[in-house]
């Protein structure tokens, strides 16, 4: 099958062929005959099997007849690199109709946006929070609205916005297409679906599953060592291209830092950076210019780069569905790629939920010439700290205080250290060796712990 099955635009076609699209893939053979036809869908399937032209093709054959500059198109998703994404895909696909899109996201000047829906769009991808703002100052009209699709719905029930999402639903014509895609389907996601949706037609593409070229392996170690374990992983590894996830935007911002001065290229990419840089970050990691881009779930649910060749979980995800997520992002297109993660004594309940889900026991590894013993440096330690557990400097201390209690926490002798000297817990009992110490190291022989 090639696109011209689909009967689509001519003028569409165009922007299929620039692009160079051969055949559809699996979701879009589906899909694609369901929106045309007028059906509410709920689309299912795993990140990189082309979703977001799955929608797009269809909505823009759609648009072709009627108003101009009449906005009759909302598709809502939860981060800004996802709206950009969308956006560019319709300016491509679409190049040779003459239809509009605007974004409509925070972290940039409202009044332009409101400038360019005041000139007239066809097509609006908006982020729940900016929308309804834009809603409350009277800035959009959503009373012609004749398609709407929530995409990536699974990160927006994680990101909280579902309470903003009902609000400006309410705010849209009762009689509408509605289209629903999403990497998995929990009970919260079936719930709106069932609330918004009528009579849908599901589509779902294979297994929530990784793809078979994905190696995937589990590192063990303490919390306040995963630093150095990583940097150990990396020399260790023949890498290209690295996205490396942390859980809170303050660990990925500190993570890059340390990375990048001991001399990788490396930043961040996380929601207190300004768009601007965002976007410039990601673009220097899609180009290669940059090598180690380390992310939260919610920033980088909008990264599409296809030649990861390393994804490494410095901190465990919080579900298995985030964890096939994450890793979904190498391995794409036949090509081989590798998940490490790192785990500490507290992420065994979450490794056996996984494991259970793959339906296979995943590889723990332990390094030979790493010290497992060893005491935390100061600065790396605090790096895997939140900031409630970071020590705090005391204006009215003695200079040199601050730093005292910096060693506190990850330099003082072990019998001082424990929940009772403040240090940062890290689940290990002292009574009992490491849990690491039980697994082979990659050498083939028993470690103790030891060097």
């Amino acid at each position: 099958m090639n696109f011209s099955k689909f009967k689509l635009e001519p003028r569409i076609l165009l922007g299929v062929e620039a692009l160079g699209y051969k055949d559809p893939t699996p979701i879009q053979a589906k899909a694609i005959p369901l929106v045309l036809q007028g059906h509410d869908v709920i689309g299912l399937a795993q990140t990189g099997t082309g979703k977001t032209a799955a929608f797009t093709l269809p909505l823009l054959h759609k648009l072709m007849d009627g108003p101009r500059g009449q906005l009759r198109a909302l598709i809502i998703v939860p981060t800004r690199e996802l709206a950009e994404q969308i956006h560019d895909a319709i300016r491509l696909l679409g190049r040779e109709t003459g239809l509009r899109s605007v974004t409509l996201y925070g972290g940039v000047n409202i009044m332009k946006q409101f400038q360019t829906l005041r000139r007239g769009v066809d097509i609006a991808i908006a982020c729940p929070g900016r929308l309804l703002d834009h809603i409350n100052r009277r800035n959009i009209d959503l009373s012609q609205i004749q398609t709407l699709v929530l995409d990536e719905a699974d990160q927006m029930f994680d990101f909280g916005f579902f309470p903003t999402i009902r609000k400006i639903l309410t705010y849209l014509p009762k009689q509408r297409q509605s289209l629903l895609f999403s990497a998995t389907m929990p009970k919260a996601i079936r719930s709106l679906a069932e609330e918004i949706l009528s009579n849908p037609v599901p589509v779902q593409i294979g297994e929530l599953a990784p793809a078979t070229t994905v190696t995937q392996k589990l590192y063990p170690v303490n919390e306040t060592l995963k630093t150095e374990l990583l940097v150990k992983i990396i020399q260790s590894n023949d890498t290209e291209s690295v996205l490396i996830f942390t859980r809170t935007k303050h660990r990925a911002k500190r993570l890059a830092e340390h990375l990048e001065s001991l001399g990788y290229s490396a930043t961040s990419f996380q929601g207190n950076l300004s768009q601007s840089r965002r976007q410039l970050a990601l673009d220097k990691f899609r180009t290669g210019k940059l090598k180690f881009l380390v992310a939260t779930d919610i920033a980088a649910r909008g990264i599409d780069v296809q030649n990861v060749s390393h994804v490494i979980n410095f901190d465990m995800p919080a579900t298995t569905e985030a964890y096939t997520h994450r890793i979904g992002r190498t391995g794409r297109a036949s090509k081989l790629g590798a998940a490490f993660t790192l785990i500490t004594n507290s992420d065994r309940h979450q490794i056996r939920a996984i494991e259970r889900k793959l339906n296979q026991a995943l590889e723990k590894c332990i390094l030979p010439d790493f010290d497992y013993k060893a005491t935390a440096n100061s600065n790396t330690a605090l790096i895997t700290m939140d900031d409630d557990e970071r020590p705090r400097r005391n204006r009215h201390a003695p200079h040199g205080a601050h730093h005292d209690a910096r060693k506190k926490f990850s330099g003082a002798p072990k019998s001082n250290r424990g929940p009772e000297s403040g240090s940062h817990s890290t689940g290990f009992k002292k009574s009992k060796k490491p849990f690491y110490s039980k697994f082979k190291s990659s050498a083939g022989r028993k470690r103790s712990g030891d060097r």
